[in-house]
């Protein structure tokens, strides 16, 4: 059983960021498996990688924020850059030899989920109706162009 369930109560009902988050849960569980290995060169490098998605998905879901004129922007932007420097402390102890993903992987657990239905779910009627209809949405446009410029 993974470490971290995707459940229904997590969907923001917005297709492209419940894909990036539902990615970061799978890096969750990745880091999780990697972590009974003990390999702390697997493990660093599921780390880096968890990091480096997520501070792109911040960055993507600030934009998307911006776009639909989000006022509580601010703010929220405010806790991604508090959770990226906790997270960077996390990536610093491991690379200096500590085995740190038994402590992230609960801090990711209860935080994630947390954001996700508190913080998340509070811009998800603006983002909505910025977007319009998501699936053409998707394929042109404005967030088209800021999928492929984020996420290549």
């Amino acid at each position: 059983m993974a470490f971290l369930q995707w459940t229904k109560d997590l969907d923001t009902g917005i297709n492209v960021i419940d894909s990036q988050h539902k990615r970061i849960v799978d890096y969750i569980n990745e880091l999780d498996a990697v972590n009974v290995t003990r390999n702390r060169g697997e493990i660093n490098r599921v780390l880096d990688e968890l990091v480096d998605y997520t501070v792109t998905h911040f960055a993507f879901e600030e934009s998307l924020q911006e776009k639909a004129e989000y006022p509580f922007i601010k703010a929220h932007r405010r806790v991604h850059e508090i959770f990226t420097k906790k997270v960077v402390e996390f990536q610093n102890r491991a690379k200096a030899g500590e085995n740190v993903a038994p402590e992230i992987l609960s801090m990711l657990k209860t935080w994630l989920v947390n954001h996700i239905k508190g913080d998340d779910a509070d811009y998800v009627e603006s983002v909505k109706r910025s977007l319009g209809d998501q699936k053409h949405a998707e394929q042109s446009g404005w967030l088209g162009s800021a999928l492929k410029k984020f996420f290549r």
